[in-house]
């Protein structure tokens, strides 16, 4: 296998691993983002504690699929392709500050609760904290995603890596999925249409993976002849 070949694999994996991890992580949420008084009950801390997991699962998926894809993509745009590095290091540090804030409304159901706290202000922090996590899903998973999503689309698209029908899925829903979370920070719908609008991003990046670990890179943008013979890290040249 060369090299082009497993830094396509390993971008496939790791983009069926973002999609895994960030569905599992957001349905074992459940019960702290759903229940206002999650604080005062028994709570699932088990379950909230592993979706938390499942979260920094997530985060390394998501700077690993930049890393994995900076060789190949800068060959056609550095600029863009390090624009891309840095966008997803931003997402990632998003989802991050979401994390922070539901384990921190998990401590405060266990020490709140065996310090006698006042119920209600246990509840309204607690919010505030639920608030801070449905913000940090909006920004990083939503907005910067749809910037990330078209940036790399585009490299794609110019550079022929996929199929030109899914590089469009790219080019379409991000721009759409940012558009759609700006709405959403306006107050113009609601979270249940905006979870239609991440449906072509979702699509684009699953055939995107599908397709690099079945077939590989459709084709890469080439300095040299050595490149082109599988290897992504030529010696510079001394010329």
């Amino acid at each position: 296998m060369t090299s082009a070949r497993r830094t396509a694999v390993a971008a496939g994996v790791l983009f069926l691993i973002t999609e895994v991890s960030a569905i599992a992580g957001l349905a074992l949420y459940q019960p702290v983002l759903s229940d206002p008084g999650y604080v005062g009950g028994a709570g699932a801390d088990g379950r909230v504690l592993l979706g938390a997991l499942c979260e920094l699962v997530l985060i390394a998926a998501i700077i690993g699929t930049a890393v994995t894809l900076y060789p190949v993509i800068r060959r056609q745009n550095e600029g863009l392709a390090l624009g891309h590095v840095a966008g997803r290091i931003l997402e990632a540090a998003i989802i991050t500050v979401g994390i922070v804030s539901v384990l921190s409304l998990v401590t405060l159901r266990q020490d709140g609760a065996a310090a006698g706290a006042d119920e209600g202000a246990l509840v309204a922090v607690g919010q505030a904290l639920v608030a801070i996590h449905d913000w940090t899903f909006l920004l990083g998973p939503s907005v910067v995603l749809g910037m990330n999503t078209l940036l790399l689309a585009y490299l794609v698209y110019r550079s022929d890596l996929a199929p030109r029908p899914i590089a469009v899925l790219g080019l379409v829903g991000g721009p759409l999925v940012t558009a759609s979370a700006i709405a959403v920070l306006f107050g113009l719908y609601g979270p249940a249409a905006h979870a239609i609008s991440a449906l072509p991003v979702f699509a684009w990046e699953v055939s995107f993976a599908v397709y690099l670990i079945v077939k590989g890179f459709k084709s890469i943008p080439v300095a040299d002849r050595t490149i082109a013979s599988g290897d992504l890290h030529p010696e510079p040249s001394m010329a």
